[in-house]
Order: C-alpha cells, then structure tokens, then sequence
C-alpha cells in the first residue's frame, strides 16, 4: 500500500502540472478562438483522439503483465511495439475514412481537413503507451513524471506562440501537434536508457505462443480502453454533429474542467495495475481501500465545482462559456463516479476479467450515444452531460456487481486457465 500511495504521488504530481498549465493554454485558446472557433479546434483534437483511441492497444498493460517474470520484458515488449505498428497502420487508415467524410457529419469546414489529417497521423507516431508499460514495470514513476511534464510544458509554450504569431485554429492544433511528439520521444529516450529494447523481438507470434489467451485478453484491454479514451471524445464529436461547433466547443470546455476526475481516476487506475497483478489474494482490499478514499475525494471535488465552477469558467474561458456551468457540474460528478470506479476496473482486469470490464463500460456508454440526440434535444449540453454521467454510473455499478459474483477474486494459480502461474517465479505467467 505504501508503494502505491508513492507511486500515485509521481502520477499525481505530474497530473499537477498537467492541471495548473492546461488552465493556461485552455484560457488561450478560448479566449483567442472564441465560441465557435474553439469549437472546430475541439472537433480536430477529438477526431485526433477518437482515432488514436480506438486505434492504439492498451500495450502498457502487455508489458506489466507478461514482462514481470524472470525472463524479463523483452518479449513482451516486442509485441508491444508490433501492436505499435498495427495500431499507426489501421489508425492511418482509418483516420483516412473519417477525415474524408467529416463534411458530411460534422461542422468543419474543408480547408480545415489536411489539417485534421495530419493531426490524426502525428497522434498516431506519438504513442507511448508501451515505454509507459515499461517504466511502470520497474516501478519508475518518477521518471514517467518527468517524461509526462514535458506536454503541458511545450503546449503552453505553443499556445502563448500561436497567441501572439498566428491566433488562428491552425496554431492552436500545431502547437497541440508538438506537444505530442516531444512527450513520446521523452518517454521512448527515458525507457530505452532504463531498459534495454531488443528490436530483433518485435513478434505478434512469440506471446500468444506462449500465452494462449494472449489475443483474448489484447482484444479485451483494446476495447475497454477505446471505450474510456474514445468514447469521451466521441461523445465531443456527435455533440458537435447534433448541436455545431458552438455546441461542441462549449462541451470541450466542460468536460475539460468537469471531468478532471476521469484524468485522476486514469492515474489512480495506473498506480494501482501493476501493484494488483502483484498482489494475488491481498487485491480486493487493496482496491477497497484506494475505493473508499477516492470517494472522499470525489465529494469534495464536486463541492468545488458547485461552489466555486462557475467563477472560474468565466475566468478562464470568458463570459460566452457561462452557461456551459451545469453541463460542468455534471460531469464533475461523473468524474467522481469514474474516481470511485477506477480500482475496481483495474482488479477486474488484473485477475484476467478484462471481457467482464469491456461489457461493463460498453454497454452503457451504448445507452448513451443512442439517447444522446434526444437528452440534447430535452436539456442542450446538460443532457449531453447527463449521458456521460449515466454511462460512467451504470459501468461502475457493473464493475462492483461483478466483483460481488466472485468475492475471491484474486490472481489466480496455475489451475486456473485465466491466468497460469510461472513455475520457476510463482507469479502469474502474465
């Protein structure tokens, strides 16, 4: 317990920094772009992020899980990188596809459209999700921290550029462009030099060889974290596409600042991964605990919206995003749901239930999108926020109801065909 609190610490030390700049260039942004403006920009980056999101597997996950035995990560890692290159191809492709017919379903005008393309590729030679796997493999928090603060950092700085030298969306996106490349180069130099990458091992054949429910738990993991990266700027999007870019712009800035609960409970879920898959039967207290004060947390983070959120909206956005403040308020307190929610996730798929996880967030974040046009229809952007609220509420009542059908959930021994055990290191062979 104590090496989570520490290594949450790092985590939530660089989500600091994260916070305290992202405030600066949001208030950039909103204020040089203005209603609409912001609108396309939050349409690009979704976009951006929709396709990195559906596209990019969960490889930080593979490394913790199959690299922490005697053998080291080298294999694991290898599949890994080959998921990388998978995930650039089909992501290229498909954001192809989806740049080609954005005119037909969202409000982006055509001159805007290289532009979203390029935005989607160079988010897609930016990920990072396995130097991240293998830094948290070693426990390294501290260094994945320093690697993390570098984007906030060259994303303010590109945002006071584009302010001054070009106010347009065109800026604004570059400067957001740059930021993704220089934070996965940081975290691919600080990993190589910690842990030695063996390109010769780059396989999609040599885990799953050895693992056979390898491409289960892939599949798994690639859905659930589609549905928690994806599904947020999905829901930007189909705002944007039902209510224009006003409408989109204005979600952008109350998820940003309501939902950053989601962002700390991501970090939580990560601090508390890999010490699950270590933990074998102490895991459900450990998620019990971290559960119990997360929800602590998450009732004195909606107090502040209430009290303070509208102040600050019009602070840092300007007075136009005022009336975004209930949409904000709702989903802060969607974000407190996914706060408490976060452990419970993470024990699932730590004892080898990650397809009990995907149906948990799947099925109501489908709810959602089918009663999006009605909700907004009926409230505006609150009940676009309410779908948000409702989906993370019903998944994390699916998270516990599930944890309740098998109170010995545990990493299991090697009689259990979800997760054998290594023999030579009496850990799971993962």
């Amino acid at each position: 317990m104590q090496r989570i609190v520490k290594n949450m610490g790092w985590l939530l030390g660089g989500r600091g920094i994260n916070a305290v700049l992202s405030l600066v260039y949001l208030a950039l942004a909103t204020r040089t772009l203005g209603l609409d403006g912001f609108g396309h920009f939050a349409i690009i980056v979704a976009l951006g992020q929709t396709v990195t999101g559906i596209a990019n597997f969960q490889t930080w996950q593979f490394v913790v899980r199959w690299g922490a035995g005697e053998e080291g990560p080298r294999d694991a890692t290898g599949f890994a990188i080959a998921l990388d290159i998978l995930s650039l191809v089909t992501g290229t492709l498909l954001a192809a596809i989806l740049v080609a017919t954005a005119t037909l379903w969202l409000p982006l005008p055509e001159d805007l459209l290289w532009l979203t393309f390029g935005y989607c590729v160079v988010s897609l030679f930016a990920l990072r999700s396995t130097p991240t796997g293998l830094l948290r493999l070693r426990f390294q928090y501290g260094r994945a921290t320093a690697a993390d603060a570098t984007q906030p950092i060259v994303r303010a700085i590109g945002a006071i550029l584009a302010f001054f030298f070009m106010p347009t969306v065109t800026g604004f996106i570059l400067a957001w462009a740059a930021s993704e490349v220089v934070v996965a180069a940081a975290y691919w130099i600080i990993a190589a030099r910690s842990e030695k990458i063996d390109t010769s091992a780059i396989s999609l054949r040599k885990i799953p060889a050895a693992h056979p429910d390898a491409w289960r738990f892939v599949l798994s993991t690639n859905f659930s974290g589609s549905l928690l990266i994806a599904g947020k700027q999905v829901m930007i999007l189909l705002v944007g596409a039902i209510g224009g870019e006003a409408f989109a712009g204005g979600f952008r800035v109350a998820s940003q600042l309501g939902q950053a609960l989601v962002q700390l409970a991501q970090t939580i879920s990560k601090a508390v991964y890999p010490e699950l898959v270590h933990a074998k039967e102490d895991a459900v207290a450990i998620a019990r605990r971290i559960a119990n004060v997360a929800l602590i947390g998450g009732v004195l983070a909606v107090g502040a919206a209430l009290l303070f959120g509208r102040d600050v909206l019009v602070l840092i956005a300007g007075e136009e995003f005022r009336v975004v403040y209930w949409a904000m308020v709702i989903l802060a307190i969607g974000g407190a749901v996914e706060l408490v929610g976060a452990s419970l996730e993470s024990l699932l798929v730590s004892a080898g239930r990650a397809g009990t996880a995907f149906l948990c967030r799947a099925v109501p974040m489908a709810i959602a999108f089918a009663t999006l046009d009605a909700a907004m229809g009926w409230q505006g952007l609150k009940g676009a926020a309410l779908c948000v609220l409702g989906a993370s509420a019903l998944a994390v009542v699916g998270f516990w109801i599930a944890i309740l059908s098998r109170l010995d959930i545990t990493i299991k021994p090697q009689h259990n065909a979800e997760i054998p055990q290594d023999p030579a290191t009496h850990r799971p062979a993962e």
